[in-house]
């Protein structure tokens, strides 16, 4: 049976006020599964060059697994795990000639031809789940702030402008091998929004503020509301921002 909703989608990136872009963003379709998705987001760190090699490779392992995967026969969380292993391997390959050592983050979701989404990420890039405005999931960062909410430390709020909130406990790339977290939602309705993110972007909004504009407006028109809107609350000091959406509308009576 046919999923009851039609799909629209889009990316936004944008370089912020850095030199240089270290963030690489895709969407897809499978070529031949109607209804299967890929969205990707990857956060390059280690200099200009590491940076943008480590996201570059990212983007280029998911694309090669995500073509070759076959959605009616093989294990969707399992093609997820092995797009970050892979990638996290030839990252740490490419830190041999890299000017500086290359790290990426990943955040990922698969929406499978049946309507079951899976979703995987490494690092602070996020994965939230919204079902009109209202926060279904949102992804754990591997960070040390994240850690810190975790312990009771500090709340979410004060998580939000903590000053070490880029200091990470795991990504692609490292000494050690990346972090997973894998991450299922049963069935999507028509309602749902999913949305992978880089810290650039998430970093200066409430899950309120992102479910409000999420509801409100098309995948195109959010993309370019937040990065917008995150420009301008960085006053001068925003990171990359990268960011893929898709919202589930109600197919039209036949």
């Amino acid at each position: 049976m046919s999923p009851n909703y039609r799909i629209q989608a889009a990316t936004g990136i944008h370089r912020g006020d850095r030199e240089y872009q270290q963030d690489q963003v895709l969407l897809m379709a499978h070529p031949y599964a109607k209804g299967c998705i890929l969205g990707v987001v990857a956060d390059g760190m280690g200099g200009r060059s590491g940076g943008r090699k480590a996201s570059d490779q990212v983007m280029l392992t998911a694309r090669q697994l995500f073509e070759r995967f076959e959605p009616a026969h093989e294990d969707c969380a399992r093609m997820l795990r092995t797009i970050v292993q892979d990638a996290h391997t030839v990252i740490r390959l490419t830190a041999i000639a890299a000017e500086q050592e290359p790290h990426s983050t990943i955040a990922a979701f698969v929406v499978l031809p049946d309507g079951v989404c899976h979703f995987m990420h490494s690092g602070d890039s996020r994965l939230y789940h919204f079902h009109g405005q209202q926060q279904m999931h949102r992804s754990k960062d591997h960070s040390y702030v994240q850690a810190l909410v975790d312990r009771g430390d500090i709340t979410d709020e004060q998580a939000q402008n903590h000053p070490q909130s880029n200091i990470l406990l795991g990504c692609l790339g490292a000494a050690t091998a990346p972090p997973m977290e894998h991450h299922v939602i049963a069935k999507l309705q028509p309602g749902d929004s999913l949305m992978a993110c880089s810290d650039g972007v998430w970093h200066y909004f409430t899950a309120q503020e992102l479910g409000a504009v999420l509801e409100a407006l098309s995948p195109r028109e959010a993309s370019q509301f937040l990065i917008e809107k995150a420009r301008l609350r960085s006053n001068g000091g925003g990171d990359n921002l990268s960011l893929a959406i898709l919202k589930l509308e109600a197919a039209a009576a036949n």
